[in-house]
């Protein structure tokens, strides 16, 4: 296992374009009712290295929304740690990047404690049946880009972003009307999700309209990777790829002291890295 974290880790090292500003663009574009403007940050490639049209993500943020802890103001440069990490990781692979915010523009900028998924969160962000509805818009307005191939829009999430993922690529999703890859996102990527109420809305046997990819660790203490593995089973075969993390806890790609002191977590991190840019880009026709 060691030597695969090596080899990994070199992998991922590798330079894949030249370094770019840290700090994202600021975007903005209506909600799907029109009572709000969610805000975007967008990474985009460097267009020496990655010229032309290329392939984009949509990505969700967890339960605390997209900026820092300590953040004293919520804009592009006070964005958390993990947040960072994933549009560089995007945006240096080629892909345009476009984090969604749904808890800013509601005025939820902290977002949530842990253990508050108890029916106390307002109706306004729900994960199941209004998160769908923001990721179609981040779809809508990656498609008026110039700058984006228009059938290589894919969907990330991370816990309460990875249920709203879930949301938003089943086939009776409430953000889009008789949704296929073509329609909607070319794939998905859910990282440890709370798969039960996305169970309850849908039913036992939940359907994607195109391949999701669902990663989640056994030691995960805030949702059950069990009840991911259950949801996994009952789609049709193909539908919902599931890997679990032996010892891996929830969050376990944040870069901070506390998560990358457990092993488990360092390996799913390298591990979910590998895979989710393997899992895209077997989806990627060659660009001419």
């Amino acid at each position: 296992m060691r030597m695969f974290l090596l080899l990994a880790a070199m992998l991922l090292m590798l330079p894949r374009s030249v370094a770019f500003a840290q700090t994202p663009e600021t975007v903005s574009f209506d909600s799907a009712d029109g009572k709000v403007k969610l805000a975007g940050y967008l990474y985009v490639p460097d267009t020496t290295t990655w010229p032309g049209q290329r392939p984009a993500v949509v990505m969700l943020h967890g339960r605390s929304g997209v900026f820092g802890s300590g953040a004293k103001k919520y804009d592009a440069s006070t964005l958390s740690a993990r947040t960072v990490m994933w549009g560089k990781f995007w945006a240096e692979r080629g892909y345009v990047g476009l984090y969604v915010d749904t808890f800013g523009p509601r005025g939820y900028h902290k977002g949530f404690e842990a253990g508050t998924n108890n029916g106390s969160r307002p109706l306004e962000i729900n994960e199941i049946t209004v998160r769908p509805f923001d990721a179609y818009m981040g779809l809508k307005y990656l498609r008026g880009r110039s700058d984006v191939q228009k059938d290589h829009v894919f969907l990330q999430g991370w816990s309460n972003g990875g249920s709203a993922t879930l949301s938003t690529m089943a086939e009776k999703t409430v953000g889009l009307e008789k949704p296929t890859a073509e329609s909607g996102f070319r794939a998905a990527i859910a990282v440890y999700p709370a798969c039960t109420p996305v169970t309850r809305h849908y039913g036992g046997y939940y359907r994607a309209y195109a391949p999701v990819l669902l990663l989640i660790g056994t030691q995960d203490e805030e949702v059950s990777y069990a009840n991911c593995e259950k949801l996994a089973q009952a789609s049709r075969s193909g539908d919902v790829e599931f890997v679990r993390y032996a010892g891996a806890t929830h969050s376990y790609d944040t870069p901070n002291p506390k998560r990358a002191a457990v092993n488990a977590n360092m390996e799913a991190t390298l591990d979910t890295k590998l895979r989710a840019e393997a899992f895209f880009g077997k989806f990627l026709t060659p660009l001419k």
